[in-house]
């Protein structure tokens, strides 16, 4: 990504692909290929440095734009500081200016709560909720593969599931139960996170404080 500066300010973003007129110059595109940094920079092109070092993991913060600047020899886009994303779930509710501009039902009054057609409060989901949904998808889905002994001995009345396919499908209630409980528990964002990480131990195994879910039954 490039940088067009002029008197000391960026006045444009060339994309490289194509040709550069500067004052009465006309420049081939080969000027960002095949020119050095200096020579770019004594007419006004500047190689962006981007620099990430606000820039978080987007799966648990919202990353500000980024903004540039002409400074010191060098064009430097860089980050504002990073929104941590809602950890718990948040009622959507109607804001006066939404009740202004007659967007709200009559009659309502700031602070009302969004419903859906059938009257049903709109949640907007925090963290919590959507890694707690992701693990009961999960543990829905190994669960699947043995639900037909459960059916078969609702249906056959001398058949019975057997002892090593009850402990499994226990142990695998029994961990998603306590997966909820630890991210219910964890206060801000950053606790998710530390909750989540996998991380290289002493024995050089790879594990995270949330544990995983018990090996599958053949």
């Amino acid at each position: 990504m490039f940088a067009q500066v002029e008197s000391g300010s960026i006045t444009s973003f060339p994309k490289g692909n194509k040709g550069i007129q500067i004052g009465d110059n006309n420049y081939p595109r080969t000027i960002y290929s095949l020119w050095t940094e200096a020579e770019r920079n004594a007419i006004g092109i500047y190689t962006v440095e981007i620099d990430e070092t606000n820039r978080k993991d987007e799966t648990y913060y919202i990353n500000t734009d980024i903004s540039y600047a002409f400074g010191s020899g060098k064009v430097t886009g860089s980050y504002g500081t990073a929104t941590a994303k809602a950890i718990a779930d948040v009622n959507v509710v109607w804001t006066q200016a939404e009740i202004d501009a007659k967007e709200a039902p009559d009659g309502t009054s700031a602070g009302d709560a969004h419903n859906d057609g059938d009257g049903n409060q709109i949640v907007i989901y925090g963290l919590k909720t959507k890694y707690k949904n992701q693990f009961n998808a999960q543990a829905a889905g190994l669960l699947a593969p043995t639900d037909w002994y459960v059916v078969k001995a609702t249906e056959v009345s001398d058949y019975t599931v057997p002892s090593a396919i009850t402990t499994y499908r226990a142990a695998v209630r029994t961990k998603v139960n306590a997966m909820e409980t630890a991210i219910d528990g964890c206060a801000n964002v950053a606790a998710l996170i530390t909750l989540l990480t996998y991380v290289k131990q002493e024995d050089d195994t790879i594990t995270r404080p949330l544990g995983e879910f018990p090996d599958e039954v053949v």
